[in-house]
């Protein structure tokens, strides 16, 4: 088949250096050229089409937003032109604070508006110490959605459904939170559609391992990622950091010094607001964290 004009679609799926893209109702099979993997799942790209289902990425057009990841040696791309993310936690299994501070973080960064799931509210008696351990998010203004996938699917539905319309999201967190339960209740044909997009990308059995990509209506996606336990923001320089804690915002710009890192410098107003009760120590320490891990380069 001879090559066509150049044409757009939409990546939904990922998995190494093989892409799946929606142009229409077609899905294909992609490719960059050369060994390229800068791609997210969410990315608008021109593609030049070379078989029947098989395309090469030819460009990226501009993202509005990027969301991804990073530790000292590399970067892993999660989902392009997000509005909205999810941080799906539970009443149980146990979930992690230092998971839901750096995504918070990561989205505040990325201008991508945050939100908190906390599924499985029908096991009672975790609920209180969920509850309380989410409120410290909560009084940053953080929304807390309370939901539950198994006994309130319908009225879960809609909550999200309402949370949702109109906004391009991406669901996080860690395993056994019932982020796919909660997909399901979104996309009653999902197990099909992953179905599907493994065929396309060829991935046999690893069907969980990719990010992907689900149109709800023409002007709602949701993009669910694998379950993973850090989130590295060694890409996030000072500067960044300080902008991306929303209860700093107050204080930057008045502290003694101009070039104040807020860890331990006299006369710093954030270190003063944490002594005030302003700032949660838990916060700081967090901001404190991240700044040294940003510091660190790779040695040879």
């Amino acid at each position: 088949m001879a090559e066509s004009t150049n044409f757009t679609g939409t990546i939904i799926a990922a998995h190494g250096r093989h892409y799946v893209a929606q142009a229409g109702t077609e899905l294909l099979q992609c490719v960059t050229r050369a060994r390229k993997s800068d791609i997210a799942v969410g990315d608008e790209v021109v593609l030049q089409r070379t078989s029947a289902n098989q395309a090469v990425i030819g460009s990226v057009t501009e993202r509005q937003t990027l969301l991804y990841r990073s530790d000292q040696y590399k970067s892993k791309l999660l989902a392009a032109n997000l509005t909205h993310l999810f941080i799906v936690v539970a009443t149980e299994p146990a979930f992690s604070d230092d998971l839901i501070s750096r995504s918070l973080v990561a989205a505040q960064a990325a201008g991508i508006e945050a939100h908190i799931l906390l599924n499985k509210i029908d096991v009672e008696g975790s609920l209180p110490r969920a509850r309380e351990r989410l409120a410290v998010y909560a009084r940053l203004g953080y929304q807390v959605h309370e939901v539950s996938a198994r006994a309130h699917p319908d009225r879960t539905r809609d909550q999200l459904l309402e949370l949702m319309r109109g906004h391009a999201s991406i669901f996080i967190g860690q395993s056994g939170m019932g982020k796919s339960s909660l997909i399901n209740l979104l996309v009653p044909d999902a197990d099909i559609a992953v179905r599907e997009i493994s065929a396309a990308l060829d991935t046999g059995k690893h069907t969980t391992t990719f990010t992907r990509l689900y149109h709800i209506d023409d002007a709602t996606s949701i993009i669910d990622s694998p379950g993973f336990q850090e989130f590295g923001l060694y890409h996030l320089s000072e500067g960044m950091l300080e902008r991306a804690f929303p209860e700093f915002e107050p204080h930057l710009g008045k502290c003694r010094f101009y070039n104040c890192h807020h860890v331990n410098e006299p006369g710093c107003a954030v270190l003063d607001a944490m002594k005030a009760g302003s700032i949660a120590p838990m916060r700081h320490a967090l901001y404190v964290q991240l700044r040294h891990e940003s510091l660190q380069t790779i040695g040879y």
